[in-house]
């Protein structure tokens, strides 16, 4: 199974509590945090979610 990169590349300060949670969960919690997730269906609804604070690449 492939695994997902994931770098937060925006602040978290000012965003909804919900947003600052996803982000959490996925084990981001300031700028230029990364992070190596599964490519399953719950991952990516989480970075559906907070996609706009994200940097997403696929690990080979």
């Amino acid at each position: 199974m492939a695994n997902l990169n994931i770098k937060l590349v925006k602040s978290l300060n000012g965003r909804h509590d919900k947003h600052i949670a996803t982000a959490a969960s996925l084990g981001l919690r300031k700028i230029g945090d990364t992070t190596v997730q599964p490519d399953n269906a719950q991952t990516k609804g989480k970075i559906a979610q907070i996609g706009y604070l994200l940097q997403v690449t696929e690990q080979q």
